[in-house]
Parts: structure tokens; C-alpha cells; sequence
């Protein structure tokens, strides 16, 4: 039981926050960048829905829909390269690292990007990730450096996603964090005012503030079946977020009831499960969500060892406390699309 419960606290108590400080010895040096991935090569993807993957995967019970659906996901998964890991004194990460790889995939592949795979097939790049020290550290050059390193892989994986995968299909980007904070750039310079936009069902953008008027054409989503739109929020322990909160200008997304901004709270009987360390388990009604300057406020959730938990900041959660409310709705958007088309 003990083992259990521990178990159950680890996604959300393991906070990058709480990670020691790091920072490489050296600057950011080009000569010491892992080399660019090939991504005609199926090990440089995370997932692709025509190999086995940890994306495939669904809480007992559910469907997947990969093989049926008309609709695309294009994943970029959050930060794995932290402080802990073995060969992390370096700026940006490489494809060859297993071990890194196999992290990403039993974290944010396993537990967020399935959340999709009702509504799409999921295609996930690997990328050369910058260090999770990038957004911390005073070498704010060499943090730039190794961030534009990791976005080029992003785009050119998404180039190659749309001349070998994707074949007109409507697609749905997904992200969380550092994958959000590419997924805004990629938005910017491949999909806003271009054709392509008129494919896109939407962009859910979590865990990365997204200012408001930060897109020139492409809004917030207002309704739960609003399509052409984005989503984004961050989540943080209720009573903190009152207190700390204070950035008035960027966009929140309540995604339990899909309202946009201050207010409209959702009560945790309205959400539809969160799914912790144990993935064939879905907990309903733990978390409620309510928009407050510029956060989403949730009261501290119960469930076995919920007791321990002490953190304010709920980041590691923003896709795993409301993971069936995302699955529903990515299945709700994909629809409302297909019908409009």
C-alpha cells in the first residue's frame, strides 16, 4: 500500500522547481551540439501511429482511435533533460541519449500525449530539448542558443511531418512547457496566415504563458466546440494562486468547463478524472478549475497520499489533473471540424 500511494504522489510532487540549481560549466559551444535528427528515420519520433508507443496506450476502459480518425495530433512533449540526469552537463539534448529517451516516453508520451488519441493519430518528435536550466540560468545567450537549437528540430520535424504524413489532413497541436513555448513559435512562422491554418482544429498550449494578442490571427477559444482556436493554462494550488498571481494580460483557458478568463469556475465534480502514477486508473472529480489572473486556481486534490503533497505550483499537472477532460474535448473539437467541413 505504502509503495502504492508513493507512487501515486510522483507526478505531481516531482517538481522541476524543486530540482536542484544547475547550470552548465561552459557556454553554449555549436562544436559540443549533438548532431541534427533525420526524421525520416521512425526512432527520431516519440510516437507515430504506425509503430507501438506508449501514445497508443489508454486507461483501462477507454478507446483509442488512431486507426478510424481523420485528424492528426502533433505532440511536443515538455522538458526531460533536468538536473538529475546522468549526462546532463549540457546545453541541449541528444536523440542518442536512451536512457533520456526512455523518460520521455514512460512521462509525457505515456501520461500526456495519449490524452490525444481519441481524437487524432499522435506524431511526437524527439528533439534536441534545451537543458531545463535554459529558462533559469544567467547565461541568458547561451539559454537562447540552446532554445533555438531545440525549435529548429521542431519545425523541421513538423516540415516533415506535413510532406510525408499528413496529406491535407485537419490537425491539433498539442504541447506542455518547453514543447508549449515551441508550439507558440511554430504557430507564428507555419501556421498563422498561411493555408495551413485552415487546417488546424486547434492548439492546446499548457504550461507556457501565452500573452494576450500574442497571435495576430489565431484566438483564444471562447466555447468547448470552438474550433481555428487555442487553449492555455497553468495550474497552481488555489490559495497560492490568489495570493501570487498577478499577470492580468495573459490568457486562461478553464479546461474543465472550457470557459475563457476570470471566473467561471468549474467544482471538481464536473471534472472527469485525472490520471496519476497508476495509468489505468482515472480519479473523477479531484480537481476544480477556476481562471484568476492570468492561472488556473485548483484546490489541493484528494486521493490516496494526497496528504503529502505540498507543492503550490501543480505545473507537472496541467495535462494529468484534467486528463479526460482534455481527451473529451480534443474528441469534441475534432468533431465540430469534421462537421463543419
Amino acid at each position: 500500500m505504502k509503495k502504492q500511494i508513493l507512487g501515486a504522489l510522483v507526478l505531481l510532487l516531482f517538481s522541476h522547481c524543486s530540482l536542484k540549481k544547475y547550470n552548465p560549466e561552459y557556454r553554449f559551444d555549436p562544436t559540443r551540439t549533438p548532431a541534427a535528427p533525420d526524421y525520416s528515420r521512425p526512432d527520431n519520433w516519440a510516437a507515430l501511429p504506425q509503430k507501438s508507443d506508449p501514445a497508443d496506450r489508454v486507461p483501462k476502459g477507454l478507446p483509442a482511435a488512431q486507426t478510424d480518425t481523420t485528424v492528426d495530433i502533433f505532440f511536443l512533449h515538455p522538458t526531460t533533460l533536468l538536473p538529475n540526469h546522468k549526462n546532463g552537463d549540457v546545453w541541449n539534448a541528444s536523440l542518442q541519449d536512451q536512457k533520456l529517451n526512455e523518460t520521455t516516453d514512460k512521462s509525457p508520451i505515456l501520461y500526456q500525449a495519449s490524452a490525444f488519441n481519441g481524437a487524432g493519430k499522435v506524431y511526437a518528435p524527439r528533439y534536441r530539448q534545451a537543458h531545463y536550466w535554459s529558462f533559469f540560468s544567467g547565461d541568458k545567450a547561451s539559454a537562447k542558443q540552446a532554445l533555438d537549437i531545440a525549435y529548429a528540430d521542431v519545425a523541421a520535424a513538423f516540415d516533415y511531418y506535413l510532406k510525408e504524413y499528413n496529406h491535407g489532413r485537419p490537425f491539433i497541436i498539442a504541447s506542455h512547457s518547453q514543447g508549449a513555448r515551441h508550439a507558440i513559435q511554430l504557430i507564428k512562422e507555419k501556421i498563422e496566415n498561411t493555408p495551413l491554418q485552415q487546417q488546424l482544429v486547434v492548439a492546446y498550449i499548457a504550461g507556457w504563458p501565452v500573452i494576450q494578442g500574442e497571435f495576430k490571427q489565431l484566438p483564444p477559444c471562447t466555447t468547448p466546440t470552438e474550433t481555428g482556436c487555442f487553449c492555455s493554462w497553468r495550474t497552481f494550488e488555489r490559495n497560492y494562486g490568489l495570493k501570487h498571481a498577478a499577470e492580468d494580460n495573459v490568457v486562461v483557458t478553464n479546461p474543465v468547463n472550457w470557459h475563457l478568463g476570470e471566473g467561471k469556475g468549474a467544482p471538481k465534480t464536473e471534472n472527469k478524472g485525472a490520471v496519476l502514477k497508476d495509468f489505468d486508473k482515472v480519479f473523477p472529480g479531484i480537481c476544480d478549475a477556476e481562471g484568476h489572473r492570468g492561472v488556473l486556481l485548483c484546490t489541493k486534490p484528494k486521493f490516496p497520499g494526497s496528504i503529502l503533497l505540498r507543492r503550490k505550483n501543480y505545473h507537472i499537472g496541467d495535462i494529468n489533473l484534467y486528463y479526460m477532460d482534455i481527451r473529451e474535448n480534443a474528441i469534441l473539437r475534432a468533431n465540430a471540424f469534421q462537421s463543419k467541413k
